[in-house]
């Protein structure tokens, strides 16, 4: 995106008749540079997390598989029963 909007303004310089090149690495470097000097953040909210005398939150530990129960090893229930047991009842008017 950054090579597009380079190419835009070549283009657009050249159309006026003008040369003006805008180098993006060196903009980068330089704000690279420049974040170097910017001080310190300052504490936003709350306690120092680095102080040993912070009240935290209690840690808990809840399982992912908390309602797994293990279903084998089950004996199988005979085909038939199981397939009579989810077919639809035939209708009685017919």
């Amino acid at each position: 995106m950054l090579t597009l909007s380079g190419a835009k303004s070549a283009a657009a310089s050249a159309a006026r008749g003008r040369h003006f090149s805008f180098h993006w690495p060196l903009l980068a470097a330089i704000a690279l540079a420049l974040s170097g000097c910017m001080p310190a953040a300052t504490q936003l909210a709350g306690a120092d997390p680095a102080d040993p005398a912070t009240k935290v939150a209690p840690v808990g530990y809840r399982p992912t598989v908390a309602p797994y129960t293990s279903l084998r090893p089950a004996t199988p229930a005979p085909w038939r029963d199981r397939n009579d047991a989810v077919t639809p009842q035939p209708k009685q008017d017919r």
